[in-house]
């Protein structure tokens, strides 16, 4: 695949993913030995994903990821933007909220033969659990 499908693919996953919440889209776009980097405790396959996605859907019913750069090179695309969402169900242990949270992102995907192998992301979880009242903020001198 081009530099530009892998990028087209990303996009789609952002889209139907991420923002839909159509998790049967990762059964055929993921590599059966996917692997899932800087979310503690996320299983690897496509299985895995989809339950480390829904945990994030159970938490925040409205959860949206809005991609603002997308940077593709050879097999790898880079993503930035922001993620945000109302805190409607259990997270991390913690019973709802209800309150929003706006944090930024930046990941990295891996593609091979039109399929994702690998991702490595990395968010504000402290922002997330600040923002909805699990952690308090610190006051900065």
């Amino acid at each position: 695949m081009t530099t530009d499908s892998n990028k087209k693919l990303v996009e789609q996953l952002f889209k139907e993913v991420m923002n839909e919440k159509n998790l049967s889209f990762v059964d055929k776009s993921f590599a059966p030995n996917f692997k899932h980097h800087g979310i503690p405790g996320a299983q690897g396959g496509p299985a895995g994903f989809k339950a480390t996605y829904q945990k994030f859907i159970d938490a925040f019913p409205d959860i949206q990821v809005h991609p603002e750069h997308f940077i593709a090179e050879g097999d790898l695309v880079a993503t930035r933007g922001e993620m945000t969402g109302t805190n409607k169900g259990s997270f991390m242990g913690a019973a709802p909220a209800g309150k929003k949270f706006r944090i930024d992102y930046i990941d990295i995907w891996k593609v091979k033969d039109g399929k994702f192998t690998e991702n490595w992301v990395s968010m504000d979880t402290t922002g997330i659990m600040t923002q909805v009242g699990l952690m308090p903020a610190h006051e900065t001198a």
